[in-house]
């Protein structure tokens, strides 16, 4: 949700991934019809819980572990919340910068990426702090009308499509349209673009099929806001990238803008599309959560801060390059070592939640407002008040349209994306009256 935790990976794992997979022989993912589980199971998940996988190697060998062959490459996998806090806060033994591991790969003129997600300070301290300024809560607040309205808006879709009593598919009619329409009104992109710009906004984060079919995709949704940056270097528009351009625009390039305006674009789309639809698929099994929605307009603060924890839909941090030899969780990391934090296994972590049902179920009466959903440290998420400002309107509006809103098929029969950087549902198929 906004620029945050592990959404650049998306956009340059392809690159990435040639590059790791090429020190493990025998492997060739570009050649597969999908990645072998035994390259993916950190990301695999079984319905609404995390890798139970994870859990056991947290109970086996403790918060840190190596897992061999995660990405063709041993790795240090951090399921601990104390521990992948002490991971995403520490600038001095971590570097995120991914460019010695990319050879060329990024920008041909100087092995850039864009974004912030594999930037270290000084250049992640001086993009982040041209970014800040349009996340504060009184600029935020401009944009609560146009969020309420495209809620609003999305909900009479809804409605209409399910006038005749047939099953609506929530995930398309709501869950997606939303923060698809709410990252257009934030970085100004101008009504007329934003089909097309919609195209090419799907199927960026499955690393199913080796990951080959995301690359067009995000190739073409980085050209079209590079394009756009430089258009409103000319002709600035009312959103982030023109207000930044107007403040800071002796200060950054195109190519580094467009780079902030893709990551504010899949950190704040797939997240929050997934967050809506599973969430609401949580609340749907809820239904004391969901008429405390309905009846009390206080409740949805701790509400969604328990849903950001328990789903946890963005499954992995960045990943972290040990600088020099360090001791994690008692684990000795050499030099080099690549390290992750597994967001959903720290979520669960009971040493940090400990009400009866902390360490699994979802318990809206815990104080859960400082979980790893956003991530932790200098690259928390930059959009983090957006999503939740976006949660906040979108699960009350939605209950209240729609009080008798039920699953139109048995929660067993959801199909998930379950190979996925962003963990979310393919369909919500619902009835709008109840059956």
């Amino acid at each position: 949700m906004g620029v945050g935790v592990a959404l650049v990976l998306e956009a340059v794992r392809s690159r990435v991934r040639r590059a790791l997979i090429a020190r493990s022989p025998g492997i060739d993912l570009s050649r597969l019809d999908r990645v072998p589980e035994r390259l993916t199971w950190p990301l695999k998940r079984e319905g609404m819980e995390p890798v139970g996988r994870l859990e056991e190697l947290r109970e086996a060998k403790g918060p840190v572990a190596k897992v061999v062959n995660f990405l063709g490459v041993e790795v240090w996998v951090v399921t601990g919340d104390a521990e992948a806090r002490e991971l995403l806060a520490d600038q001095t033994s971590y570097s995120t910068d991914i460019r010695p591991y990319m050879g060329k790969a990024g920008n041909a003129e100087n092995g850039d990426i864009g974004g912030l997600g594999f930037t270290d300070p000084p250049d992640h301290t001086r993009l982040r702090k041209l970014l800040t300024p349009e996340f504060t809560m009184r600029r935020l607040a401009r944009l609560k009308p146009a969020i309420d309205r495209i809620i609003e808006d999305q909900l009479d879709e809804t409605e209409r499509l399910g006038a005749d009593g047939q099953a609506v598919d929530l995930a398309q009619t709501f869950a997606f349209p939303v923060p698809f329409l709410v990252i257009c009104e934030l970085l100004g992109l101008p009504v007329e673009e934003r089909e097309k710009f919609r195209g090419m906004a799907s199927a960026r984060f499955d690393v199913t099929g080796g990951g080959i079919g995301t690359v067009g995709a995000v190739a073409g949704s980085r050209q079209f806001l590079f394009e756009e940056t430089a258009r409103q270097r000319r002709e600035p528009g009312p959103g982030l990238i023109g207000q930044i351009i107007r403040e800071h625009g002796d200060e950054i390039t195109d190519f580094d803008l467009a780079g902030l305006a893709d990551g504010a674009f899949t950190g704040g789309l797939e997240t929050s599309a997934s967050m809506l639809a599973l969430g609401t698929a949580v609340l749907l099994d809820r239904r004391d959560v969901w008429d405390l929605l309905i009846a009390e307009d206080h409740s949805v603060v701790p509400i969604v801060d328990e849903l950001l924890r328990y789903l946890s839909v963005v499954q992995i941090s960045f990943p972290r390059f040990a600088k020099h030899d360090v001791v994690l969780g008692g684990q000795k990391i050499k030099k080099g070592a690549v390290v992750l934090a597994h967001l959903p296994a720290a979520n669960r972590d009971q040493r940090a939640y400990h009400s009866a049902t902390a360490g699994s179920g979802f318990d809206h009466g815990q104080a859960t407002a400082s979980h790893l959903a956003f991530g932790h440290g200098f690259h928390r998420c930059v959009g983090a008040e957006l999503a939740r400002m976006e949660l906040r309107a979108a699960y009350p509006a939605l209950a209240r349209r729609f009080p008798h809103l039920t699953l139109a098929v048995d929660a067993s029969e959801l199909a998930f994306h379950d190979r996925s950087i962003v963990y979310g549902v393919e369909s919500l198929p619902v009835y709008l009256d109840g059956r």
